[in-house]
């Protein structure tokens, strides 16, 4: 027997070099999952304008710059957490490529960048069953087209979910440390304020782990008291009350039915929802999350509550579930690996694990392609060809939106930079019920006007139409005016002015 065999740094050396291999397969999983991921980032297309109007835009004014205060700010709805951390790849954005386009692409890496902790996850879920339940589940999350169309997107959702997976895979650890617990505890508490609707799910997962060790919840709670106290800090910092927002939230959605005003839906709305994204291909999958719940039971109770919590929301939307979304396409995929190992092991199939991970992936290209993915995909690229039109007019000097409802649009650093943005709503009552004579009056303050192809008739003499392109369902183009703008003309119209008495 050598010396060497038994000295200590040999084996340390060795189990080194046996993990790196062991994680090579999830290296190159994570390289593909950004590869798929990372040039959407600069695919200018917009799911939902809160993730312009709720973050982007309002970590563009703490930079100092003039925007778009929806009135979910003016009521103290928001907390200024998650604009506060996404202020710094806004402003590197903005140095890297001036003018807009870097103040947007910049977060969006940022964020699909995070959304690769969901990737990671998955693997280690399914590493606990077995190295083919390891590369499965991380094949798929790395593919599945909900997961990549999330990626980029600023949405509290995606974010939320991208910091969950991690601490419950900490929680469900076989042995469980202090250490761990208290940055479990920090994650959820920070998915808390990204995403307060949430709460239901992680109490599951919370109850779930220290039902039987309540002590556990004393790391838990220490760690997320100081997660807590950093979104205190932030809305401190800003001036307001902390956590101040989550009352004004549930006052105005809950009390005041706000939420309301943009839809409300049955209690069935997201099995539905499910039909519709998944299609005929809810079949396999439900057989596949049958087989795999026994791996992650707890996950799925995760997912069941939190569909559950929102159904009882009339107001509904897809993104509000990706949580649940997230957690029973991991569990679906360690199910399908069940079957890789049934294959191998009954019928001596080899080739089992590629024939899977090539079901997979022609499931997700389909369904990525088909029902509402295109729109999907779509969804506000034409706003974003408008606004790289106008911010890079050099006679641009004052725009006005005709009948162009604002949320629809890319923000106000994206479309008009430093240059004055008017809105003419047939809602605002400085109108005084005729839109077109108020266009008209104030006509001498823009030399722009972005409004729907069928309102031409309607505008103030002198505008010719220029360049459109299909925003929210209609054409929407460019009117052009030669000449100046005196901004005095239109002082009543500034865009956040109009928004304050029709109340958006």
């Amino acid at each position: 027997m050598t010396k060497t065999s038994a000295d200590p740094s040999h084996g340390w050396a060795s189990k080194l070099t046996i993990s790196i291999v062991r994680s090579q397969p999830l290296a190159a999983l994570l390289l593909l999952a950004a590869a798929i991921r990372l040039p959407l980032a600069f695919w200018p297309n917009v799911l939902h304008p809160d993730e312009i109007f709720q973050y982007l835009e309002p970590a563009w004014r703490m930079l100092g710059h003039d925007g778009v205060v929806s009135w979910e700010w003016r009521y103290g709805m928001r907390g200024w957490l998650l604009p506060s951390l996404m202020a710094g790849p806004v402003g590197l954005g903005d140095w890297i490529a001036p003018g807009g386009g870097g103040a947007f692409v910049v977060p969006r890496v940022v964020a699909a960048l995070v959304s690769l902790s969901i990737v990671a996850s998955a693997w280690s879920f399914g590493a606990r069953i077995s190295q083919t339940h390891a590369v499965v589940a991380a094949f798929v999350a790395a593919i599945w087209f909900e997961f990549v169309s999330f990626a980029p997107h600023t949405l509290s959702e995606p974010l939320a979910t991208a910091i969950i997976l991690p601490a419950a895979l900490l929680l469900t650890q076989v042995s469980l440390s202090q250490r761990h617990l208290a940055i479990a505890g920090a994650l959820l508490a920070l998915a808390f304020v990204f995403r307060f609707q949430y709460a239901p799910a992680i109490t599951v997962l919370v109850l779930g782990v220290c039902w039987s060790h309540w002590r556990n919840l004393i790391p838990l709670a220490i760690g997320g008291f100081f997660a807590l106290v950093f979104g205190a800090v932030a809305d401190a910092v800003h001036g307001v009350m902390p956590f101040a927002w989550l009352i004004a939230n549930v006052q105005q959605n809950l009390l005041h039915d706000r939420a309301a005003e943009f839809g409300v839906t049955p209690a069935i709305t997201y099995l539905y929802s499910f039909w519709m994204m998944w299609s005929v291909a809810i079949v396999p999958l439900s057989f596949a999350i049958w087989q795999g719940w026994r791996h992650a039971p707890l996950l799925l109770a995760m997912a069941v509550t939190n569909i559950v919590f929102h159904s009882l929301i009339g107001h509904k939307e897809y993104r509000f579930i990706f949580l649940s979304v997230v957690l029973l396409i991991i569990i679906a995929a360690l199910g399908s690996a069940d079957w890789v190992q049934w294959l191998r092991a009954k019928r001596g199939w080899r080739w089992a694990l590629p024939v899977v991970a090539l079901g997979w992936t022609l499931l997700s290209g389909t369904l990525a392609a088909t029902g509402t993915m295109p729109d999907n995909w779509m969804r506000g690229t034409g706003a974003a060809y408008l606004a790289a039109e106008l911010h890079s007019d050099p006679a641009l000097c004052g725009l006005a939106l005709y009948d162009t409802p604002f949320h629809l649009l890319p923000g106000r650093n994206r479309l008009v930079g430093g240059s004055a943005l008017y809105a003419f709503d047939p809602a605002d009552p400085a109108a005084g019920g005729d839109l077109a004579a108020a266009a008209r009056k104030a006509a001498p303050a823009f030399n722009r006007i972005l409004s729907r192809a069928d309102q031409a008739s309607n505008l103030p003499a002198g505008f010719s139409q220029r360049d459109c392109a299909g925003v929210g369902g209609a054409d929407t183009c460019i009117f052009a005016r030669s000449g100046g703008c005196d901004a005095a003309a239109a002082a009543p119209f500034i865009l956040n002015d109009v928004l304050v008495r029709i109340d958006r």
